[in-house]
């Protein structure tokens, strides 16, 4: 595997705390899969998970060299947990078809968070 594209985002905590408060379920439907809500609304500290998922949409959305432009909306980034704990992407839509004409065959992604920040890293990788 070689990578390709990297991609680093950090996120205020409290940003993603007041976007939620603001605007409940139209700001999670927007930004957030059903299954990344389920996950992150099960949790003790449910803006903390939500605000390390926007930051690892924002790493991939910078590693594929976009933004939310050409298409793609926050949905098209889903994040996942492997059975072990281990962070994953998976792409949708418009995200994926750039990501396959750009030669990305899989991700590496690493997330962290605090109470007061929450950080991604987002590797994209080519077979060879």
């Amino acid at each position: 595997m070689q990578a390709i594209a990297h991609g680093v985002d950090i996120v205020e905590v409290a940003r993603i705390a007041e976007m939620w408060a603001s605007h409940g379920q139209q700001f999670l439907d927007r930004c957030f899969t059903p299954g990344e809500q389920a996950y992150c609304l099960e949790r003790r500290r449910v803006e903390e998970h939500l605000a390390a998922r926007f930051a690892a949409k924002e790493a991939v959305l910078k590693a594929l060299g976009l933004g939310l432009r050409g298409g793609i909306v926050w949905t098209d980034v889903e994040v996942t947990r492997s059975k072990d704990g281990a962070p994953g992407v998976v792409l949708h839509g418009r995200a994926a078809d750039i990501s396959c004409a750009r030669g990305i065959t899989s991700w590496l992604l690493s997330i962290s968070h605090t109470s007061t920040h929450a950080m991604a890293s987002a590797i994209g990788l080519a077979a060879g």
